[in-house]
């Protein structure tokens, strides 16, 4: 199958490239970037030498001029929804920003501004496997999840599915590399200033904040708000969140561990730790797989998630969700075990 890359140049369509270049049964033709557009891969990217070294950064712009089975769309939110209609004309496309994540058109525009396909919002499916694998699966247009309501929804799931989330009560803790924050050159995510820092922004108004809550209420069967407040660590990659809730009803550590071993039997990417452990990003890097660790006190628990931000938070996910949709192996291309250190 031949596939495009839009925005091929920042930090998600790099793990795209780099992930793509696994897998036997898709071929990138095209990637695009105004900034690098007529430079090969391997002059942005020299990692990909040896790999791409014909491919060749073309402008965005010309949308009707792709051929493709597939396209991604890494471009920034508000760029996405200008080239996803046209591109839908002849291929099917997973956008990785968030233009197409929020179902509601009147939440869209509170918290990113006005939307200029409204019309597509309805049909895009929500990327994330473990919960519309069968949706996705036959999806035109698969909006794939933000990084950190990756990690939030996948850790508290299971409770919001079997009703058990106490309204009111659900923190969610989130501690982000900064590669989260794209490729862009900015003196928030300089060296000099994330190095020896550690500090909350966004607090109260991260953009994440609806679609976590979105998600999780849908799951759940009704509105759950939650407490969203993000974090940033002098790491380049990874997410660690803490979620904590109230429980409708007392569960000791044991049966929480029974009910997220049931909920999640089978899935490839999502591993329970063992009872008393705990996530460490690093244990993720470079990889697939969300870990998750839990404790139940009564009716209180903590669950513990760790991703790579780039890769399930993203890039990773992406591919998931085209093997899903074209009909390769879930995992194809995406069993590389994490890099550790």
């Amino acid at each position: 199958m031949k596939v495009a890359i839009f925005g091929a140049s920042g930090y998600t369509g790099f793990e795209l490239l780099r992930i793509l270049a696994q897998h036997d049964g898709a071929e990138v033709v095209t990637a695009t970037s105004r900034q690098y557009k007529g430079k090969t891969v391997p002059e942005v990217f020299p990692a990909l030498r040896g790999f791409y070294d014909k491919l060749v950064f073309s402008d965005p712009g010309d949308v009707k001029a792709i051929k493709a089975d597939l396209a991604f769309s890494a471009m920034p939110h508000g760029a996405s929804q200008e080239v996803v209609p046209e591109l839908m004309k002849g291929s099917r496309v997973i956008d990785l920003s968030a233009d197409f994540r929020l179902r509601d058109p009147g939440v869209y525009k509170a918290w990113y501004g006005e939307h200029k396909s409204v019309n597509l919002l309805s049909q895009a499916v929500y990327g994330l496997p473990e919960l519309k694998r069968e949706e996705i699966k036959g999806a035109r247009l698969v909006a794939n999840p933000g990084c950190y309501p990756t990690s939030a929804v996948l850790a508290l799931l299971p409770l919001a599915k079997k009703g058990l989330l106490a309204e009111g009560t659900v923190i969610i803790d989130s501690k982000s590399g900064a590669s989260g924050a794209g490729r862009s050159a900015s003196v928030e995510t300089s060296f000099v200033e994330v190095a020896s820092g550690f500090k909350a922004y966004k607090v109260g108004c991260h953009r994440h904040t609806p679609e976590i809550e979105q998600e999780l209420s849908a799951a759940a069967g009704g509105a759950l708000g939650v407490r969203f407040t993000p974090h940033l660590i002098p790491a380049s990659r990874g997410i660690l969140t803490t979620a904590y809730a109230g429980l409708r009803e007392e569960l000791t550590s044991s049966a929480l561990s029974s009910l997220y071993r049931e909920f999640y039997s089978g899935e490839r990417f999502v591993r329970l730790l063992p009872e008393g452990s705990f996530p460490d990003i690093s244990q993720v890097r470079g990889s697939n797989f969300c870990d998750i660790g839990l404790y139940a006190d009564r009716k209180r628990v903590i669950v513990v998630s760790a991703i790579d931000n780039l890769v399930k938070g993203a890039s990773g996910q992406a591919v998931q969700n085209m093997n899903l949709m074209f009909g390769f192996p879930e995992g194809k291309a995406l069993l590389t075990p994490p890099l550790s250190v």
